[in-house]
């Protein structure tokens, strides 16, 4: 490709001139660099990559987009005031525009971001179409699927994708959107025709440095979407529905309790953990494909939890919006098996193991209000302490779980360090761990505190009695502790078969 029409689409500073040669490829690694490579110098938060451009020109790169000019090397190099937009522009031009010719729906969240962009996914398959889909777990192009590195990829990875979505013959595709996505640019230049924001609370304060400058990342996705696209806007959540004026998009809500939402949830059944609930479109302003819809109709969900009702509806809205059927609808819920420790039941005999990630503040309080509309007799908590996140966020995780005690009936919670189950980056640090300590004691909880994880399970396992729930709780800390309950749960009921055991291990995609 010439490298003046490919670089058409940058804001060009300053130019250092150089050979011109054709371009046909692009790379911000060196090792993804090829003989005709033009090479992105990206300043990451560990590295520069303007100390890499003399190897990547030894590599065979033919010219490079910089932030400042290098030395001593003879390719030609272009200045930009941002490289990471810069590569972004690059990838969607060099792969000729693929986002804007695929139905592309963005989903941002604190929490439930995954579960969303798969029940959506499975709505769309349902109706037949081909899909694309990318996240935490997955990126599936079509027929084809990788295993995911990022959340969400680098711009050039993601147009690529893009680019194999259309060689694919994909029509619609469902992307997690994470809030370092948005912040490093990474979604830039990709033309979304639906974007989704469920909930906002305290997460990834460490990258952003503060809560405002991460709730402004995530806003950004609804801020900036497209005048003729749509924004679908959680009503129950402050900070994503003070966003309802803020976009040129057109607005689609739902809600549980604001009576002002474009959807409502009525009857909401949770006694089973299994929600049953009525869809209905009330709200004035409706868009114009809803008139297509009954006024309201049921849904009822195989996964567990409160919070699949949110992410049930986001999923929902964006269905209807691609003109998918109610009985569709219906029937791909109804039989769509969850995503691996999102309040996942991974066992269900005499008494019932749930699974679930406690990401943060706001995922803990959906999880445990589910918990209080469930029946069953007693609830036990084994909760892996969360490292690598600091004081506060370890004291919100804390003082959402002592909200909940007294009317869940928990005056004792099982913690853990996880030291053997965890990498470097997640260790708990002794700060958190006091501060953990500090509020269970000023709550009135005992606390039984192992340093290893498969202790801590078995001590929960050796509590729990028929009719009860054994709830396995949080993030890295306990992405093993479904594997060693469940071998532990063997061992104490030698009498049922591996797949009633592990079955739900089996059905898992990429968790352990």
């Amino acid at each position: 490709m010439d490298q003046h029409e490919l670089l058409k689409p940058l804001s060009i500073i300053e130019t250092r001139l150089g050979e011109v040669k054709p371009v046909t490829g692009l790379a911000y690694h060196t090792k993804q660099v090829e003989s005709g490579s033009l090479f992105v110098c990206i300043r990451g938060y560990k590295t520069d990559g303007h100390l890499y451009l003399q190897q990547a020109a030894a590599n065979g790169a033919v010219a490079a987009v910089v932030e400042y000019f290098v030395d001593k090397v003879d390719i030609p190099q272009y200045m930009v005031t941002d490289s990471r937009q810069a590569l972004a522009a690059l990838a969607d031009r060099f792969y000729n525009h693929p986002s804007s010719r695929i139905n592309i729906t963005g989903v941002t969240a604190s929490n439930g971001k995954t579960t969303t962009t798969y029940m959506l996914n499975s709505i769309l398959e349902e109706y037949g179409l081909k899909t694309g889909l990318v996240g935490t777990v997955i990126v599936k192009m079509g027929d084809k699927v990788v295993q995911a590195g990022l959340t969400t990829p680098e711009s050039l990875d993601l147009h690529q994708f893009f680019y194999q979505m259309v060689e694919q013959d994909v029509t619609h595709a469902v992307m997690e959107v994470s809030s370092s996505g948005l912040e490093l640019k990474r979604v830039g230049s990709v033309d979304f025709d639906i974007v989704v924001l469920n909930n906002i609370s305290r997460e990834h304060i460490d990258l952003h440095g503060s809560f405002e400058a991460y709730f402004n990342a995530k806003a950004s996705l609804v801020r900036k979407a497209k005048k003729n696209s749509w924004a679908i806007l959680n009503l129950d959540c402050s900070y994503t529905a003070s966003l309802v004026s803020e976009t040129e998009a057109h607005v689609f809500t739902y809600s549980l309790k604001n009576e002002k939402a474009h959807c409502l949830v009525h009857n909401l059944d949770l006694s089973t953990g299994r929600a049953r609930f009525t869809v209905e479109l009330a709200g004035t302003n409706l868009p114009e494909i809803t008139s297509n819809y009954p006024q309201s109709f049921n849904i009822e969900l195989s996964v567990l939890g409160l919070h699949s009702v949110y992410n049930a509806m986001a999923a929902i809205l964006a269905a209807m919006l691609y003109g998918v059927p109610v009985d569709v609808i219906q029937k791909a819920l109804k039989t769509f098996g969850g995503v691996e420790r999102r309040f996942e039941l991974i066992f269900e005999d005499d008494f019932m193991i749930l699974d679930d990630h406690f990401a943060n503040s706001l995922n803990i309080h959906v999880t445990l209000e589910t918990l209080q509309m469930m029946d069953y007799n007693n609830l036990h908590l084994v909760y892996a302490i969360r490292g690598g996140r600091g004081v506060t966020v370890n004291r919100e995780n804390a003082e959402a779980l002592a909200h909940w005690a007294p009317s869940l009936g928990l005056k004792k919670i099982i913690a853990t360090t996880s030291i053997s189950h965890v990498e470097e980056k997640d260790i708990v640090s002794l700060e958190e761990r006091k501060i953990f300590e500090a509020v269970m004691a000023e709550a009135g909880i005992q606390t039984e505190i192992y340093e290893e994880l498969p202790e801590a399970i078995s001590r929960g396992l050796s509590e729990t009695e028929p009719g009860d729930v054994l709830l396995l709780a949080g993030c890295q800390g306990m992405d093993y502790g479904a594997s060693i309950c469940l071998k532990q749960v063997h061992k104490l009921k030698p009498h049922l078969n591996e797949d009633e055991v592990f079955g739900a291990l089996k059905n898992r995609i990429a968790g352990v």
